[in-house]
């Protein structure tokens, strides 16, 4: 029997479902200025306007085979795909620092498997034609962005290997210890790449990894004004 693996992006995928992200997160600053045209910057790396514009557009023509499955709004479209293009970005960072390389079928083998266990998640649920497609837009991925996913899951497999001697871990226990380190790695890598959102697309939740919506002062409650939260606005390692 094939050992359960405790990845964040396959407890992600298998859910088929969407929902808002960042609901009431609190600006805490504009953080540095973003360069011209840049989407985000991470590291010496530029998510332009341009690139975050063509996936978007990818990721809501898609949505629209799957009306009455997948709904996602304009504002969930421009965020959920920068956050996923932020994510490749921290985890090839994370690969680089754990001198880890993925090869083209560590990808695919990993993409295969991400959709063997959506598709049975999704199919108890009573959910019929369940497509790699399918399951990607549900989860704001643009489809042709698949091969990252794979390499995405592949980098995370790889370094739970690493840290569990070779193996995936099988014990609770295990389990537990190699997803701490591997979220450890996680956000120092992310903390590394200085990343920056253009605030226009909102700021990135630490806690998530996810670009998410900095609330107007205008429709802030009235009555006395409450301390910025700066709950996941910065790395936590």
């Amino acid at each position: 029997m094939r050992a359960r693996r405790d990845i964040p992006v396959l407890r992600r995928l298998i859910t088929v479902s969407v929902a808002a992200l960042g609901a009431g997160l609190v600006l805490a600053g504009c953080g540095s200025p973003v360069k011209l045209g840049a989407a985000a910057i991470t590291g010496d790396q530029r998510i332009t306007q341009a690139t975050l514009d063509t996936e978007v557009t990818n990721l809501s023509q898609a949505a629209k085979l799957y009306p009455g499955t997948v709904q996602l709004s304009q504002q969930q479209e421009v965020q959920q795909t920068l956050t996923w293009l932020v994510r490749f970005q921290i985890n090839d960072e994370l690969a680089r620092q754990a001198g880890i390389t993925v090869s083209t079928a560590q990808a695919q083998q990993a993409l295969d498997q991400i959709y063997a266990a959506a598709k049975a998640s999704a199919q108890a649920q009573g959910i019929s034609d369940v497509t790699l497609k399918l399951i990607l837009v549900a989860n704001g991925i643009p489809p042709n962005l698949a091969n990252d996913v794979g390499r995405y899951q592949a980098i995370d497999e790889q370094f739970v290997r690493q840290a569990n001697g070779g193996t995936l871990p099988t014990s609770s226990a295990d389990q537990t210890t190699t997803t701490n380190k591997l979220n450890q790695a996680r956000c120092e890598a992310a903390k590394a790449l200085n990343i920056k959102i253009n605030p226009q697309f909102g700021r990135l939740n630490y806690t998530q990894y996810a670009v998410v919506t900095m609330p107007s002062p205008v429709s802030a409650s009235p009555g006395p004004t409450k301390a910025p939260s700066q709950a996941g606005l910065t790395p936590a390692c």
